[in-house]
Parts: C-alpha cells; structure tokens; sequence
C-alpha cells in the first residue's frame, strides 16, 4: 500500500515533469501545422480534410488541432488546446507564422504574369509530342510507376522526366496535377544560389569578398566570404535538426526576422575547416541579398524579374518571413513542370531561349566539391561527385528538399527528372530509380 500510495503521489509531479520539458515544443509544432495549413490551402489551393490526414500526420505533428479561417485567409493550431499558433497568407508574399507584434506588409513582388504560349519549356503551352527512338518508353513507363508503388513508403507525390528538353514521362498522385504547386523545401536554398550567380554576372558582387555585415568587423568573422556562405563552410556554429528544438526550428517556426539566425552566431572554426549544413546560413544570405537594392519593393521585384517569371516558373512563390525576407531556406513553390524548368537552366548553363542569365562557369562553381562534404556538396546544390550513388552518372547535381523533393541534373544523359514526395532516400531509392530511368534512355 505504501509502495501505491508513492506512485499516486509521483504521478501529477512526473507529469508536471514532462509538461515543463515538453511544453516549449508544442510552440513549434503548434507553430509547424500552423504555417503548413495555410500554405497548402491557401497557395496551393488543396483540400483542409486532405492536408490534416495526410501532410500534418506524422509523430508530434498529428497532435495539434487546427482551424482554418476561409474569410481572413488564416489559419490557427494548438496542441491539447495550448500554446495557439496563427499563420497569416499574404498575397505575393505567402504564408507566415504572426506574433503581438505583426503588422501586415504594403509591398508585394511585381509580377509579369504573361504566359507563353509557346510549348514547354520555353512556354506554357502543352509539350510536343516527341518519340525518341533510343526510348524504350514501355520500360520507362514501367520505372515511373514503380515510383508511385508501396506508397506507405515510398510516398512519391509526382514525377516528371524531360529528356532533350522534351517530356517523356510525367506522373501524379490523385490530387495532384501538372498546376498544382508543390513546396520545394531546402530546393528554395538552389534558387537563392543562383541570384547571386545573375548578380555575379552582372558584375555586382564578388564571392571572395567578405560578407557585407558590419555586426562581423570586429571578430574573426570578418575572414568569412560569400564563397563561405554559399558553400555552408564558414565555421559559424548551428544545428540542424528538425527532430527537436534546435536553431533551424526556432528560426523557421519562432523568428520574424530569420536573417539574423545566423548571424548571431559565434564562430568555432575558421572558414574552410568544416563543412556545416545550415539553413540559417541560407537566410542569412537572404538578408545579405536584400542589402544589394535601394529599396524593399526592389528586392521583392529581382528574384521575379531576374529569374523566375523571365524563364516562365509563373507557379513560382518564394514565401517571406514576418519582415519581408524571402525564406532562401525553405519556402519556394511551384508545380512540378515548372521545378523542371528550373533544372533545365541549369542543363544550359544559364541560357535560357535566347538569353544568358548567368554565366556557365557558375555551374562550375555551384558543382564544385566543397572541402569536408565528402564530395556530395557544392555551393547550395548537392553532388554526385564521389559516387554517392553508385550507379547513377557523377556528373549528376541536384536541388534537395525536405520529405524527398528532388531536382536532378544529368549533363551527361541530357536530363532533368524531378520528383516530389513526402519519403526521402533510401526509403525512395534514389540510385535505383534513376539509375533505372537511364537505362530505358540507352
């Protein structure tokens, strides 16, 4: 009896216990469900039912309980009715996560809405109607269903593969389609990179200068580069970690100024020592961008103008945070014909119909191993360089997102294959589905 009465009493303490330790988690995953719902209802125009059932349930995350608010474009999340989250969508801007302090922005990117009607992908009219003889379409068709097979696992969304600038293969899950668009996660963190690569062609900046932040003149900072930044090797402590409390989840779920994540960190290394994944340095490189124009509506503008409606990505969406800072991170949008859009610049080395938008030594440096990554980084596009997966072309870059979202480049085979998901490798199997795409196109 005494021994129960004991337990009785360390119940409501062991409980108390564990709702200090945990109650600062559910901020963020309150925080995450929050932001999430209305991205997906609001910009990507999908079901609420759809996105409780499917995007926002998985561990912790299927704990919260939200409420979407159809009038004022907003929805709002709480964890056993505690620690209540509202993200707002803001028209241009996108969604954000509000605090006290929140005060609608004026400013939204000026858009050139005018769609080609040329075929993809210099257009937006429907692709020709190609057959390449060296295809054998039956195989290939039969790999990009395999994609969509043990989708408890696999959990492949879309997938598209253009070969030669032609599609040869396009596939989507029930509620998705060839309009619907598709958050590319760490994806974002490539299109960041390749405004620098237009703006170092425009003479604009030089990557082996030091970082433009007076807050970093006075210490061992001062040595760090943009080449640092770009290359996630500038010895700035962060943790990236998406399990727990870390920096990257307080500054996406957390900050309304996610520039300054980074920039607040001391140095552990000097640049080059270590390679350190880092969204926060992606962000900071966001706010460093900003810094290059007079103005708030001329940053706004330059990722559109520069880059995504001039190649046709009329999808394209870079969410802001609280302060008008594009998420370099995490937050770009698009469907997945326009996701191919982006890696066929790349394919070209920046020629785009005409037109040079970046110069083609940048895919060289944007390609190049950085020291420490084992040879599956560059400069915010990840590698095959040493041969990751085996059986796939070395020459093969990509854009990586969270959950499995995928840009591939392939030089080599003249090929772009995207594919989105919620399931990263090897649980999608990365070498074998590409490795098996190639051999279809011998």
């Amino acid at each position: 009896m005494k021994i129960a009465k004991k337990v009785i009493y360390l119940i409501p303490v062991i409980i108390i216990i564990l709702g200090i330790y945990n109650y600062p988690k559910l901020n963020i995953i309150s925080g995450y469900t929050a932001k999430n719902m209305a991205s997906a209802v609001f910009l990507a125009g999908r079901p609420e039912a759809e996105i409780n059932e499917i995007d926002n349930n998985f561990p912790l995350i299927k704990l919260a309980k939200t409420k979407v608010d159809y009038n004022q474009k907003k929805a709002s999340s709480t964890v056993f009715g505690l620690m209540e989250r509202t993200a707002v969508y803001r028209d241009g801007l996108g969604a954000v996560l509000i605090n006290t302090a929140y005060k609608p922005l004026t400013l939204k990117p000026t858009r050139n809405s005018t769609r080609s009607p040329l075929p993809f992908p210099y257009g937006n009219g429907e692709p020709k109607d190609t057959l390449f003889a060296n295809i054998d379409y039956t195989k290939l068709n039969k790999i990009v269903a395999n994609a969509f097979s043990n989708p408890e696992t696999k959990r492949t969304r879309t997938v598209l593969v253009v070969y030669k600038d032609h599609i040869i293969a396009e596939k989507y899950i029930s509620g998705f389609h060839k309009n619907t668009p598709i958050l590319g996660w760490s994806m974002t963190k490539s299109v960041l990179a390749t405004l620098f690569g237009i703006l170092e062609k425009e003479g604009k900046i030089n990557l082996n200068h030091p970082a433009p932040i007076p807050e970093w003149t006075k210490d061992n900072r001062r040595e760090i580069t943009l080449n640092h930044l770009l290359r996630m090797q500038s010895g700035l402590s962060w943790e990236e970690d998406y399990t727990k409390i870390s920096d990257v989840t307080k500054m996406l779920f957390l900050d309304s100024d996610m520039t300054k994540a980074q920039l607040k960190r001391n140095a552990y290394a000097k640049p080059t020592e270590i390679w350190n994944y880092s969204s926060g340095t992606s962000n900071l490189l966001s706010g460093i961008l900003r810094k290059q124009f007079a103005t708030h509506q001329e940053y706004l503008d330059f990722p559109y103008a520069a880059l995504i409606d001039k190649i046709g990505m009329h999808s394209m969406l870079l969410e802001a945070d609280m302060e008008g800072n594009f998420v370099g991170s995490s937050y770009a949008w698009a469907t997945t014909r326009d996701w191919a859009k982006f890696g066929l610049l790349y394919l070209h080395k920046g020629h785009w119909n005409g037109e040079q938008l970046f110069s083609p030594s940048w895919v060289d440096y944007i390609t190049s191993p950085t020291p420490h990554s084992q040879g599956t980084y560059g400069a915010h596009f990840w590698l095959n360089s040493e041969g990751k997966f085996p059986d796939v072309p070395k020459d093969l870059y990509s854009a990586n997102g969270y959950q499995g979202q995928y840009v591939f480049i392939v030089p080599s085979k003249d090929l772009v294959v995207v594919r989105t998901g919620l399931a990263e490798d090897p649980d999608f199997d990365i070498n074998e589905f590409l490795s098996e795409l190639i051999k279809a196109i011998q």
